[in-house]
């Protein structure tokens, strides 16, 4: 096995007090932003990327993944004790979740939720380990013309399973694509809709860009929102019951396998793979009016695919330097600004780096279960602070980020700017994932389609000729064609229900 030796190396590094470090503070901060109900894992890490600004790339990276799927498991704590979601993946835990914490088995939905977010991110980072070096092998041999469809093809799959109107969804696509446009054209050397404002001719940060969209924007829906009662629940009797464990141990392997192919697939989202379970699970058990009145298998499932879902999300991330969610696409921003290209020349050129990254995620999941098995009754005295003080320290968080960037007050008024924007297209129910995923992968878009016309002298067929590149597209434009037979209906229903 080729990439033992490198995983090996890649936990001695993994394992130096620095890097441990680094991995707890992100699962600490991940948890913390997952408690925080509304804030999710997007906006969190895109909060937080400032702070990782004077590490070492792989220690900012460390930290960042860290608190990537910190925030998976710390979602599940506001799920279940005040019924409201800490990010979206953890929506279908609230409806068996919250009734067992009502039973008083608050404790015990938990304690299984951290054991099967354990088993199936360690599963899936296994799986990651054997799949990630013969995928980025095969990328190799990907040229500018199949580079271009394949970043075309991941637009095309999350606009196509973003929202529930696809013309939105690829409306948002293009808003994203023409805002990554803005600053100095890479071939002319030209201004480009910077209108003459001279701290636009390096374009609109990501950071600031997605902190507003989604920090901002996510503080001025929650503060709309009522008070939530808090359920008070023992935290004694975490470990479940043998009858329990017996009914857990099926869902949570099926939960598993759900969650990790899903994950492969770029713009599945976090929520489809969690209902997929959900819904597995119910349609498997012999008594399934049990579930929605505090099944342990209901909550068992949807956790162990939502965190087997996050880690396998990295692969086509890695490899082919596809961004598989708005989270994901934050974490693509942290490794371009840190000089760092996702993609199968990053395991070429920086194996050390990846291989550290991959064997810290074993690490942080091992953090994440001594985190939310022992501590999960501190982690739910959080939730007593009123908003209103963690909305202040939030915006004072985003505020004092987004001008450390390039210490520009500038940055911290496109953030502001974002933040309404972001409230005002959510209350619209416009998807922002679309925008994000445009903006990030904008300028990789370009230039691999302005490599590829040079290549062939400006002729487009460059992109028809080549098989691979070919057959991309070809699945690109099923992506958008089932995407939009699949909406069709909905939007129909709905129209006729406004009539």
């Amino acid at each position: 096995m080729d990439s033992l030796p490198h995983l090996l190396a890649g936990f001695a590094a993994a394992l130096s007090p620095a890097n441990l470090a680094y991995a707890f503070a992100g699962c600490v901060f991940g948890t913390l932003i997952g408690v925080l109900p509304g804030l999710g894992p997007a906006a969190g890490t895109a909060i937080l990327i400032p702070i990782t600004f004077k590490l070492d790339p792989t220690g900012a990276i460390i930290m960042l993944a860290a608190i990537y799927y910190g925030a998976m498991y710390g979602g599940t704590i506001t799920s279940v004790l005040i019924n409201v979601p800490g990010e979206a993946a953890s929506v279908i835990t609230c409806i068996d979740g919250h009734q067992m914490a009502k039973q008083g088995r608050g404790g015990t939905a938990l304690g299984i939720a951290a054991i099967g977010s354990f088993i199936g991110g360690m599963a899936a980072t296994i799986a990651l380990v054997l799949v990630a070096p013969p995928l980025a092998k095969f990328a190799l041999s990907f040229g500018p013309p199949e580079f271009f469809a394949l970043m075309l093809l991941g637009l095309c799959l999350v606009s196509g399973l973003a929202g529930r109107s696809l013309s939105a969804a690829l409306m948002m696509t293009a808003l994203g694509l023409l805002i990554s446009m803005i600053g100095i054209d890479p071939v002319r050397g030209a201004p480009r809709f910077a209108f003459g404002i001279a701290d636009l001719y390096d374009g609109l940060g990501i950071v600031p860009v997605v902190m507003g969209l989604y920090g901002i924007a996510e503080i001025l829906i929650t503060v709309e929102r009522p008070v939530q009662e808090i359920i008070r629940t023992k935290f004694s009797g975490l470990l479940p019951s043998r009858d329990e464990w017996h009914r857990s141990w099926g869902a949570i392997a099926r939960g598993t396998g759900i969650g990790f192919f899903l994950g492969l697939i770029p713009g599945i989202g976090s929520i489809v793979p969690t209902f997929m379970a959900y819904i597995a699970e119910k349609r498997i058990s012999k008594t399934p009016e049990r579930f929605g009145k505090g099944a342990i298998e209901g909550v068992a499932a949807p956790e162990t695919a939502n965190n087997a879902y996050a880690n396998a999300a990295m692969v086509p991330f890695l490899t082919l330097g596809i961004p598989s969610s708005p989270t994901i696409a934050v974490l693509m921003g942290a490794f371009i600004i840190n000089g760092l290209t996702p993609g199968p020349f990053l395991f070429q050129e920086r194996p050390d780096l990846v291989w550290t990254v991959i064997a810290s995620f074993f690490i942080g999941n091992l953090i994440l279960l001594i985190l939310n098995l022992p501590l999960v009754g501190l982690w739910a005295k959080i939730l007593h602070v009123p908003f209103k003080y963690l909305a202040v320290g939030i915006l004072l968080l985003c505020i004092m980020g987004a001008y450390s960037l390039q210490q520009s007050a500038f940055d911290v008024w496109v953030m502001i700017l974002c933040g309404v924007v972001g409230y005002l297209l959510r209350k619209l129910d416009l998807p922002l994932a679309p925008l994000v995923l445009g903006l990030i992968l904008g300028p990789a878009l370009e230039k691999s389609m302005r490599t590829s016309l040079e290549m062939s002298a400006g002729d487009f067929s460059i992109f028809v000729t080549r098989p691979l590149c070919l057959g991309l597209l070809i699945a690109a434009g099923v992506v958008v064609v089932g995407a939009a037979f699949k909406l069709a209906p909905r939007q129909l229903r709905d129209s006729e229900a406004q009539v």
